[in-house]
């Protein structure tokens, strides 16, 4: 289960992508803006790729409404960066001088002064102040003062079947409020939110998955069934629990405790805390103390409907028991979103990062690159340069798609994956043996042959591709320093020219046929609500693993957290700290995969069974090679990782 921000995946169709992004080449400030020579503060990316001369449908009505956010630069955005590469850089003086929230915002944040500028020169244009934080100010009014404002014109313009709102020319702001202006958003009215990408159904209507089962990989294999090159496929297994994934993932006897993880999804499940501990106490999780799981939540929530909102719960679901499952004693911030557009979840991140609320962030959502703007790309990174220089790291889920040709025409990555400043975490198909032992990993990439109906052949096999760990290059973020010397040039110049970020960087079990057991609770065909258990996967399950993971590795450090990992992570790959996750860890002629059988109406055998065998390893056009790749990035954690961060008291 994933979910992706803007519009569904699956609805896409986007071949273009967007121009690159200077606050992402090698990690500089990202506003990147300059003076055109007309006395203006250029907010650069603000006029979205898609608004072209032949999209024009003419000038918005002056008396439509605009809502937009100014986002602040604060005090020193150059100075933001270099000390966020500095603090997380193993190689640095400063590594691992963190500072606290408000030393953070009284060094960095914006200045009550700047506030007051920025103020009165919005509301001079004409617009409302609607909210004013440390991080941005919020203005609602009529097309007419936001032209004003920004110096540029609304005009209508077609995307796809749709027609929206954008400036015809790059936005900008006074000369005099260059150093207080970040960037705007909410310009163009185009679709900014998130969507479920499940990998299964989604939660919200009950789901449950039909046997026969493994209990671990290989226990059950099927003897009726068509083999494949003389070789009997295993049943898929019920899901792995935390005992599993603890063992093969090297916990040892570590537990998290004394480190905090956070979560940030939309909405909030009304019965998230009794799912949860039911959930552990049956699989053997241990029970959560007193506090050791809580929420914040906002006020109200948005666009429930547009949204989907019980879609999210399963989300929140299997997040919060995958990083209890792996760091039993870790405390657990659930941080709900109210709405799934980048405005709430934004501030989500903004509160964690303010009130310094985690050490790590977990974060199972995005979109494809092509529909990320600079300037929302801007003020996440601002986030996370935040959260980087207080030792907070963020963790993304690198994508369900592949490289989202089948999905959207365009090979491209996720966002927000494709940052320089978070790791992102690609998907593995895992093996754990009779005795919780790890027995091989492939990178996770499905296809589907169904059962033939005569019930001799799987037809078509190894079938078409069903879904995979998202990865590649990225068109408009340049190379971080940690990638150098570890990422193949062929693949950070994939798109030509510079070498760019690739994605990902780690990675952990994701495919659904090897995934994890969730309890949640479901709607029921009778329209009860009960409480049952499913197997789930994707990179929203590879995401909270691979935190709860760090968490593990953060407990041995007495209290210092890892802050930003990535350099950290790259230092340690090739070593043995690392399974080089392969698609073929039997060998180029051994081809793997399992049999699923499933629910034709995903509750029971009422309406029949599909019977398929997913074939694993097999990644849209990605592939999982030895040393660094774009399905697992450096591989998964082995025996020996968590242990590699400790610190030893002299």
């Amino acid at each position: 289960m994933r979910s992706s921000r803007a519009t569904l995946r699956a609805g896409l169709s986007v071949a273009a992508t967007l121009p690159l992004l200077a606050g992402a080449l090698a990690l500089s400030t990202p506003s990147a803006s300059a003076d055109n020579g007309s006395g203006r503060h250029i907010l650069q990316g603000t006029k979205p790729l898609w608004a072209t001369a032949q999209a024009d449908r003419g000038a918005t009505a002056d008396s439509g409404k605009v809502s937009a956010r100014v986002y602040l630069a604060g005090r020193d955005a150059q100075g933001l960066t270099a000390y966020a590469k500095q603090v997380s850089d193993p190689q640095s003086a400063s590594y691992g001088k963190y500072l606290t929230a408000r030393q953070a915002q009284a060094r960095f944040g914006a200045t009550p002064e700047q506030i007051k500028q920025v103020t009165s020169w919005l509301k001079a244009s004409g617009l409302e102040v609607t909210g004013t934080n440390q991080h941005y100010i919020a203005v609602s009014g009529a097309v007419s003062a936001a032209e004003k404002a920004f110096s540029t014109q609304l005009h209508n313009y077609r995307k796809g079947s749709r027609t929206y709102r954008a400036p015809t020319t790059t936005a900008s702001a006074p000369g005099s409020l260059q150093d207080a202006v970040l960037t705007v958003v909410g310009l163009d009215n185009a679709p900014h939110n998130v969507k479920h990408d499940d990998t299964l159904p989604p939660p919200d209507a009950v789901f449950r998955n039909a046997g026969p089962f493994s209990t671990y990989y290989g226990s059950n294999v099927n003897q009726k069934l068509p083999s494949v090159d003389g070789v009997k496929a295993p049943y898929a297994i019920k899901g792995y629990t935390g005992k599993q994934l603890r063992s093969v993932y090297g916990a040892g006897n570590k537990s998290g405790k004394g480190v905090t993880v956070a979560i940030t999804d939309a909405y909030a499940s009304p019965t998230i805390a009794d799912d949860a501990s039911r959930y552990a106490a049956r699989n053997g999780d241990g029970p959560y103390g007193s506090g050791q799981f809580s929420q914040v939540l906002p006020s109200d929530y948005t666009d429930t409907e547009a949204c989907g909102a019980a879609g999210w719960y399963g989300e929140e679901t299997l997040d919060v028991e995958a990083v209890h499952a792996v760091a039993p004693k870790a405390d657990i911030v659930y941080a709900g979103a109210a709405s799934c557009n980048d405005n709430a979840l934004l501030d989500s991140l903004g509160k964690i990062v303010d009130n310094r609320l985690a050490d790590i962030v977990s974060n199972s959502w995005g979109d494809i690159e092509a529909n990320e703007t600079p300037a929302v790309a801007a003020a996440y990174d601002q986030v996370f340069q935040l959260g980087a220089i207080e030792g907070i790291g963020f963790y993304f889920s690198s994508g369900d798609n592949g490289d989202e040709v089948a999905n959207t025409g365009t090979k491209q990555v996720d966002t927000p994956a494709n940052s320089a400043w978070v790791t992102a975490v690609g998907g593995t198909s895992l093996a754990v043996g009779k005795h919780d032992d790890y027995q091989w990993e492939t990178g996770w990439g499905t296809l589907k042959a169904s059962l033939a109906a005569d019930g001799k052949s799987w037809a078509g096999y190894p079938g078409p591709y069903t879904s995979g760990a998202g990865g590649g290059t990225s068109k408009t973020v340049a190379q971080p320093f940690y990638q150098r010397h570890v990422v193949p040039s062929k693949l950070s110049k994939a798109n030509g020219g510079k070498a760019m970020r690739t994605v990902p960087d780690i990675s952990a079990v994701a495919d659904p046929t090897t995934g994890f057991l969730v309890g949640q609770t479901q709607t029921f065909p009778d329209g009860s609500q009960q409480y049952s258990e499913y197997r789930i996967g994707g990179t929203s399950l590879a995401a909270p693993v691979i935190a709860g993971v760090q968490a593990l590795a953060q407990q041995g450090r007495y209290g210092i957290p890892i802050g930003f990992a990535n350099p950290s992570i790259y230092a340690r790959s090739g070593s043995r700290l690392f399974h080089d996750v392969t698609d073929h860890p039997r060998g180029v002629h051994h081809d793997l995969a399992n049999v699923r059988v499933d629910y034709a109406n995903a509750f029971d055998a009422s309406d029949g069974l599909l019977t398929s065998l997913r074939s694993i390893g097999h990644d849209s056009s990605l592939v999982a090679t030895k040393g660094y790749d774009v399905v697992t990035g450096v591989g998964s954690p082995a025996p020996g990782y968590v242990a590699s961060y400790d610190l030893f008291r002299r």
